[in-house]
């Protein structure tokens, strides 16, 4: 008798929510995952960075993110809690890339100093260093560290919470799980 095959979580419906900590590659699975689905891809960070590292006014990020999901079909990732009621009260699917703690850090650390030696533009002209990065109260890497069990605490019990029952939860927590269940999402482009 052969072992069955692992099954995949379920197919997301037309308006998706991808969350998880810092570094773990919720833009590159929204970006990829969008394109998959033919359907428009937001990244929450470039609603609310201006430039000079700039917060937007929570009025501005708040009509931002309304106008964005008024649409039919999107990818939205980002955590950012003040906009989750918006997000969420429009959203079918919440996807939580939930990487080990090792995989998330080294991707974030890789991705750091990358973007700060080859000073890769950002969200309105943004760019990282490696002084932000170590030696401030700022620093991702930081963020990242003391947010990890905390967000997985959040969305543990937000997938158990009934005002959420409405959202179809996709619960990645491998690479490779992240990557066949991308696989399997595919929608037929539309027709012009």
């Amino acid at each position: 008798m052969s072992p069955s095959a692992p099954q995949l979580p379920p197919l997301p419906g037309r308006r998706i929510s991808v969350v998880g900590t810092s570094g773990v590659g919720k833009t590159t699975l929204a970006r990829r995952l969008a394109a998959r689905l033919h359907c428009t891809h937001v990244e929450l960070d470039a609603l609310h960075w201006l430039p000079h590292w700039q917060e937007a006014p929570d009025d501005v990020m708040r009509e931002r993110v309304a106008a964005v999901v008024q649409k039919d079909a999107w990818v939205i990732d980002g955590n950012y809690s003040r906009m989750r009621h918006i997000i969420w009260g429009r959203a079918d699917t919440v996807v939580w890339l939930d990487l080990p703690f090792w995989q998330m850090a080294l991707r974030l650390w890789l991705r750091t100093f990358r973007r700060s030696l080859q000073q890769e533009p950002l969200w309105h002209g943004n760019r990282e260093s490696l002084r932000t990065a170590f030696c401030s109260r700022d620093s991702i890497l930081w963020w990242q560290i003391s947010t990890f069990r905390r967000r997985r605490r959040e969305y543990s019990a937000f997938m158990q919470n009934p005002a959420y029952q409405h959202l179809i939860w996709v619960h990645l927590r491998r690479a490779r799980q992240a990557e066949s269940w991308l696989r399997s999402c595919v929608r037929p482009a539309p027709h012009l």
